[in-house]
């Protein structure tokens, strides 16, 4: 490189806001990195049937620089963002060095499945990402100094600091899931935690797939429903855009036609992370039968340099989910024997 700066460093004044958003899509070992001018961007995926990304704007960062790397002449075009992999649990289990005192810190990625203790703080006032919940938290730098080099994470609080490089590997060329935008069959906004409540309760099931189901609103019953069976019986959780209460459950409703897709039921548990944190919820099913969910989670804005202004900011968490063939569900179901997909 011509100069001795790194291609990439950022600082963020809470270690513990960061693990909880990369929490939410911590469902594989492997995480997708891209580096831009405007921020950090990590992906998940599993068997091309689901995949999670999370995009970190620069103003969630107290600092933030990206210089990229020059193009090999005058006469080259830039070059394209930085994008490498890097294993997932290891940038988490990182993070989580300055974490030992919350409680949710000893928890395995895939113990997720009670959330009392967030129910209890959401309905005493404490955001998860407030300064109570996170305990004003360590100093965390991160610094790339380019291809093949490591992911360095420096860390700090209280006087103790930590060094960890992450080793970077070449990034495969795995296309996104597909979804069209413009061709929707349902869109809908819901407060998360009746997502959450939903999926938590149709879980006691042990089922192998779940099935959305939508209307118009010019037809009677519910507008939107989720159901699935399993060993112990079956159920079905139904959403309504009903206006006449002053708390409608589904904010917003669009269902041209009735339609109705399945499926797998773990893939809906990756997502309880992002469920529990987040405060609504867009779900999207473009013509294809592909979900959409994306999560609105608020988090605090750091000041100064990242190019934010302080006080409250947003992140959002999205998830894209491939629906089963017809016949599918059924075989995966006999073959299952009743039993969920396990999250990990």
């Amino acid at each position: 490189m011509a100069s001795n700066r790194p291609v990439f460093s950022a600082v963020s004044s809470s270690a513990r806001q960061l693990l909880m958003l990369l929490r939410c899509i911590s469902f594989a070992k492997k995480a997708h990195v891209r580096i831009s001018a405007e921020g950090i961007r990590f992906s998940t995926e599993e068997g091309s049937v689901v995949e999670a990304f999370i995009f970190l704007e620069k103003a969630l960062f107290s600092s933030y620089a990206y210089h990229p790397p020059p193009p090999p002449s005058s006469q080259d075009n830039p070059p394209d963002p930085p994008t490498f992999e890097i294993n997932l649990t290891s940038l988490l289990e990182t993070l989580n060095i300055f974490s030992l005192s919350d409680p949710n810190a000893t928890k395995r990625p895939g113990d997720y499945d009670n959330f009392a203790s967030h129910r209890l703080n959401r309905h005493a006032g404490i955001n998860a990402f407030s300064n109570h919940a996170l305990g004003m938290t360590g100093v965390c730098t991160f610094n790339y100094d380019g291809e093949g080099s490591p992911l360095s994470i420096h860390m700090s609080e209280s006087g103790v600091t930590t060094t960890c490089d992450l080793t970077t590997y070449e990034a495969d060329s795995a296309e996104e899931i597909p979804f069209a935008r413009d061709s929707l069959a349902i869109k809908t906004i819901m407060r998360s935690t009746y997502l959450l409540d939903a999926v938590t309760e149709l879980s006691s099931l042990t089922p192998a797939h779940l099935t959305l189901v939508a209307s118009p609103t010019s037809r009677p019953g519910a507008d939107m429903s989720l159901s699935a069976a399993g060993a112990l019986g079956s159920a079905t959780v139904d959403f309504t855009a009903d206006t006449s209460s002053e708390t409608p459950i589904l904010e917003t409703f669009y269902c041209p036609n009735k339609v109705s897709a399945s499926f797998k039921f773990g893939l809906f548990k990756h997502a309880q992370r992002a469920m529990a944190v987040a405060t609504k919820v867009s779900l999207r099913l473009d013509e294809d039968g592909v979900l959409s969910l994306q999560f609105l989670v608020e988090v605090g804005a750091s000041s100064g340099g990242g190019g934010g202004e302080g006080g409250e900011g947003c992140a959002f968490v999205d998830f894209r989910m491939v629906p089963l063939v017809e016949g599918e569900g059924e075989l995966d179901g006999a073959d299952a024997g009743g039993e969920g997909t396990d999250s990990d």
